[in-house]
């Protein structure tokens, strides 16, 4: 923990990187799975093939994932983005899906009775009843493109990883524990804001 307190000008630029790295690969993975899950919820046909391919690529170890990429996008953050935003869509698929398919038919029935098209029942009832469940997806998303995104090091992306590696490399335990600590201290940030948005999007019951 020494080099953590006494070296911050050295472990916050890589703490900066991998905050970087992981809410940009999460907005990307957001920018695919959001659209994509709302397509299966509603073609439900679609749901058995392409979760079992999300399935798949959740399972593959996140090394072999990025050896098998980089002798097409090389080494560096191009190829630890498209790896994190591959691990997250499983995760974000599957909540948007059932944040959709959880909705009350009745309550779909009801909009329609008032008159509402299939653009107000989107907007104003399925988007805002299907956000805590999709929140709850994002919260796990990024803690686990947190925890990956420490893997991403080894192919030059950066981030808390590094400093990880140099102290496996130098056999210097403080950087080793700095980096650790970071990493951890980072993912439950994340979490607990998570958990913040979720409770201030959560209906209330009167």
């Amino acid at each position: 923990m020494s080099y953590l307190f006494d070296h911050p000008d050295k472990v916050m630029p890589f703490f900066w990187e991998h905050v970087r790295l992981t809410f940009t690969s999460l907005l990307i993975a957001l920018c695919i799975a959001l659209p994509l899950g709302f397509v299966i919820a509603k073609y439900r046909k679609l749901q058995a093939p392409v979760t079992s391919v999300l399935g798949i690529i959740y399972t593959i170890p996140s090394m072999a994932l990025y050896a098998a990429l980089i002798p097409y996008t090389g080494l560096g953050k191009t190829t630890a983005m498209i790896g994190l935003v591959a691990y997250a869509q499983m995760i974000l698929v599957r909540n948007v899906v059932a944040a959709i398919q959880g909705i009350d038919p009745m309550m779909i029935e009801a909009a329609k009775g008032m008159g509402m098209s299939k653009r107000q029942i989107v907007f104003r009832i399925e988007v805002p009843l299907a956000v805590p469940v999709v929140l709850a997806g994002i919260r796990v998303a990024t803690v686990s493109i947190i925890s990956i995104g420490t893997v991403a090091a080894w192919i030059g992306a950066g981030g808390l990883g590094r400093l990880i590696y140099q102290g496996l490399n130098h056999d210097h335990t403080g950087k080793i524990v700095a980096g650790t600590v970071t990493i951890a201290l980072l993912a439950i940030g994340a979490d607990l804001l998570f958990r913040i948005v979720e409770k201030i999007f959560s209906p209330r019951t009167a």
